[in-house]
Formats: structure tokens, C-alpha cells, sequence
């Protein structure tokens, strides 16, 4: 009972946002860089260590600007993100622009799912709005983690749903996609697959961004079971609440690696962050567990 209350209560003040056009949201996000940024210094560290890290070329003044434009750019997704709780069809097409549409089409035309690779870059909270662009597949999803708290799970979905997408928990992931592809269902389901894996399952690794990075092989392996096209959905911030999103085909350059789409995933993501690294989710403890001995003996290590 506590728990409904609790979540009509942050429903109920995240539509009273949501009402707002965004020209006034940004306004509160400016106030909340100050907040962030200068008052609390959220994770000020991490994004710190992570930025230094990946770009060792970089003086300390270079650094500095993306660490603020980082932060801004947060708080921008913030205030988009709950927007999404009310903006109108018409607004997040304008606000959204979609590059090479009929790829999609032209691949659904075979019956087989689709894996969609993304990263936490730009505002993947918009990411589902591109489902407006194409009619087939018909069925769009997204696998998410569910947050520990789970009123706030709940407003997530809620945030989440806006364009009928629909949302299969990571756990759940492959049990789900193989019944549907048994029957006969075709789909479009989006990977974020950026975040680090668990740190029980930490057998893969590769350089990414200059760094011994774990990374996740549960898309590839379903995909690989379901029979999917492998796409990476790049996302380009043209500015202030506008982003341009664009279908790339993934073409492994390393045949012979365990997991070739996953790998060539992480070079084109590492190559979208290097063109403009503010728009990536820097606050996030990416490499807070290292590469071991362990690992090197006992895992499958990719380049």
C-alpha cells in the first residue's frame, strides 16, 4: 500500500513536470547542473577517473570541458526523460530524426527478429521513438535491468512504455525472445549493451576506450538463436533536444572472434563517443571491477 501511494505521489509530480514544454524544463536543468555539479559533485570522481583514462591524449583543460558539458548534457536527459510522460507525437518527431528507416523494412521482409545494439549515449530514453519511422516488425522491445528500488522500477516503465514498447527483463530475456521466434513472431528488441556485465560472468574482454573492458555476450548469443540481424543504432545530438538516429548494419571485421557483432558493436560505439564524449554516461562505474590473473588464464580475451 505504502509502495502505491509512494509511486502516485512521483507519478503524479513527474506529469506536473511532464506538462511543461521542454523550453522550461531546460531551465530547471541548468539549475540542476548547478546543483549537480558545484553542489554535490554526483560521482564528480568517476567521471573523473573514466575520462582520464580514456583519453590520455587530453589535457587536464580538455577534460574539464567535457566533464561540464557531460553534466549538462545529463541533466538534459533527465528533464527529457520525464517528458516523455506527455509530449505529443508531433514534438518528438520533430525532436527525433531517423536516418535510413528502410533498412529496417528492407530486413523484416525475411520473417527474422532484429537485435538492435545501442549504447548510453545521447538520450536512449528516446531511442523508442524511432519505432515511428518503420511499420514492420510491428513488435518493438527493449531488455532493461530492473531497478533495486522497485517503486522507481515502476515509474521507469512508465517513462519506458510511451511508444507501446515493450520491456522483458534481463533474466527473462532469452526465455522470452526464443517463444516468440517459436511462434512465429517477428521483433525488434534493443540491447544497451554498454554496461558492464555481472561481475559473476566477467569471462570477456577487450580494449575499449583504452582500457581492459568486460563486456556482455547475452545479445549475441540469443540473436545467434533466434536467427537475427544485427544492427547498431548510431545517435548523433545535434543540439539542445535534437537528435539524429541512424540504422548501421553490423559487418564484423574479426571473423574469427568468439563474438564478432558484440566486439565490432563496442569499436563503433568507441568510435561515436570519440567524436563527441560529452554525450556518453561517464557518472557510470564502467571499469569499477579490473581485470585479474584470473581472467587472463581463464578467459576467452578478444582484441
Amino acid at each position: 500500500m505504502k509502495g502505491r501511494i509512494r509511486y502516485i505521489l512521483i507519478i503524479g509530480i513527474l506529469y506536473a513536470f511532464a506538462f511543461m514544454p521542454l523550453r522550461l524544463l531546460y531551465m530547471y536543468s541548468n539549475g540542476m547542473y548547478l546543483l549537480i555539479y558545484y553542489l554535490t559533485s554526483y560521482r564528480k570522481k568517476t567521471v573523473r577517473e573514466n575520462l582520464s583514462r580514456s583519453f590520455p591524449e587530453k589535457n587536464r583543460k580538455e577534460l574539464k570541458r567535457i566533464e561540464k558539458k557531460f553534466y549538462h548534457h545529463l541533466c538534459d536527459c533527465i528533464v527529457e526523460s520525464i517528458k516523455l510522460l506527455h509530449i505529443s507525437d508531433r514534438e518528438i518527431d520533430r525532436r527525433v530524426k531517423v536516418d535510413n528507416a528502410r533498412l529496417i523494412e528492407r530486413l523484416a521482409e525475411d520473417g527474422r527478429p532484429i537485435i538492435l545494439y545501442l549504447g548510453h549515449y545521447g538520450n536512449w530514453e528516446w531511442v523508442q521513438a524511432v519505432t515511428r519511422h518503420y511499420k514492420r516488425p510491428a513488435i518493438n522491445g527493449e531488455i532493461y535491468r530492473p531497478l533495486h528500488d522497485e517503486t522507481m522500477d515502476k515509474v521507469m516503465q512508465k517513462i519506458r512504455s510511451r511508444f507501446d514498447t515493450l520491456l522483458i527483463r534481463q533474466k527473462q530475456a532469452f526465455r522470452t525472445l526464443l517463444k516468440m521466434r517459436q511462434e512465429g513472431k517477428q521483433y525488434l528488441i534493443g540491447f544497451i549493451a554498454d554496461q558492464r556485465p555481472n561481475s559473476k560472468v566477467l569471462n570477456h574482454w577487450t580494449t575499449f576506450l583504452h582500457q581492459d573492458t568486460a563486456y556482455s555476450v547475452g545479445g549475441e548469443e540469443i540473436g545467434r538463436r533466434i536467427d537475427a540481424h544485427f544492427l547498431y543504432l548510431e545517435v548523433t545530438k545535434e543540439k539542445r533536444g535534437q537528435y539524429l538516429m541512424s540504422f548501421k548494419t553490423i559487418v564484423p571485421d574479426c571473423a574469427e572472434a568468439s563474438y564478432p557483432y558484440t566486439l565490432q558493436f563496442m569499436k563503433m560505439l568507441e568510435s561515436t563517443i570519440s567524436k563527441a564524449p560529452e554525450y556518453w554516461l561517464w557518472s557510470h562505474k564502467r571499469w569499477r571491477i579490473r581485470r585479474t590473473a584470473a581472467d587472463v588464464t581463464s578467459d576467452k580475451t578478444e582484441h
